[in-house]
């Protein structure tokens, strides 16, 4: 019994098409080929085969950014005058 097919389509930029095209055919792989394998490879483990992150790092590690970036961070000139802010309220 053969299974009825679907057609994926996805945009991306034309370089980069075109570099995963020649990296492919260099593996003798169409687009086409690298594509059902990696549907296959997500249906079958049910996770993507790479990790995948947020950029920039932490929410927590954005916020202090955006805050430093904003003026509202404090400034130390040595390590020892940052750790006595740290225990002020101890």
């Amino acid at each position: 019994m053969r299974l009825s097919e679907t057609t994926v389509r996805a945009r991306i930029d034309v370089a980069t098409k075109e570099r995963a095209a020649e990296t492919l055919a260099t593996m003798g792989l169409s687009l086409s080929d690298a594509i059902r394998l990696l549907m296959i490879n997500i249906a079958d483990e049910r996770r993507l085969p790479f990790e995948v992150k947020a950029p920039g790092g932490s929410v927590v590690t954005r916020d202090a950014i955006n805050e430093l970036e904003a003026g509202k961070g404090k400034k130390f000139d040595s390590v020892a005058s940052l750790m006595a802010d740290l225990h002020e309220d101890d």
